[in-house]
């Protein structure tokens, strides 16, 4: 037991573990920091890459509130460990929600959101770009950026995806 103690007291000071977060040092921020950074690169490596590329909103929120969380270990306004932990199962459920969605196509509606199609056999649906904040010029501009093409005229479809972004099929 004492041999314990004798290698964590002087761990628990440099790293300022259970210090008042006004004391910390520029170093034990600095490595509190580095920790977090190598504890939450081995978290996105858990994580579906392909789900974080995508950022649908449910990858987005999940994102946002996993940094506000790790946040906290670096600066000393939570616990260090049992932060890193609270962001692995935060990953964990991320990744299991995911799969479940996966599953099920009414599940991955429910959180990732439904695509909706905006063009159908090359006329605008206005009811739904209305629904969806899109106007004709918010078209023309993904059409310009993804297609470099000026008009709508050869878009057969288009559809606002889960992701946010539009995909357009030509014909």
């Amino acid at each position: 037991m004492n041999l314990w103690q004798d290698f964590w007291t002087p761990v628990r000071v440099f790293l300022g573990l259970g210090a008042d977060p006004r004391t910390l040092t520029f170093t034990q921020i600095s490595i509190r920091g580095i920790i977090v950074f190598i504890f939450t690169l081995a978290m996105m490596r858990i994580s579906a890459r392909r789900s974080l590329a995508r950022r649908t909103v449910f990858d987005s929120v999940f994102l946002v509130i996993l940094a506000s969380v790790l946040a906290r270990a670096i600066n000393g306004s939570a616990d260090l460990l049992p932060t890193i932990g609270g962001g692995f199962a935060m990953v964990v459920f991320h990744r299991l929600l995911a799969w479940i969605a996966f599953y099920s196509h009414w599940f991955g509606d429910l959180i990732k959101g439904p695509e909706r199609m905006l063009i159908s056999d090359g006329r605008m649906l206005y009811h739904a770009m209305r629904a969806n904040h899109i106007s004709k010029h918010d078209l023309e501009e993904d059409l310009r950026l993804d297609l470099h093409v000026e008009a709508l005229a050869g878009v057969q479809t288009a559809r606002l995806e889960r992701s946010g972004g539009i995909s357009f099929i030509c014909e």
